[in-house]
């Protein structure tokens, strides 16, 4: 659960960045940078875990258990993805901005 807190207060913190229009800042891209960890951690210890579930499975005999353990990996992999992205375009953008600000 560590790492799901952190990743909260990281959104929270972005959340507030954008609300004192500061959203445009390596203030942001850092938040995005510890969101993508955080889901990256949070995938790896559930892919630790999914043996233990296979164990289980098999024992119960319920093939739908180890689909049902794999749907929190994918979840926090396609928010790691996300954010990654975010956090690139939102680079550039600061990229673009500070050029812009220097030619004017």
């Amino acid at each position: 659960v560590v790492p799901f807190f952190v990743a909260l207060y990281q959104a929270l913190k972005l959340l507030g960045y954008i609300d004192k229009n500061i959203a445009f800042s390596e203030l942001s891209v850092k938040a995005l940078k510890n969101i993508k960890y955080c889901a990256v951690i949070i995938s790896a210890l559930y892919v630790m875990v999914i043996p233990f579930v296979y164990l289980l499975a098999e024992k119960d005999d319920a093939p739908g258990l180890i689909i049902i353990g794999m749907i929190p990996i994918f979840a926090s992999l396609v928010i790691a993805v996300f954010s990654a992205v975010l956090q690139r375009l939102l680079k550039e953008a600061i990229d673009i901005k500070s050029e812009n600000d220097l030619t004017v």
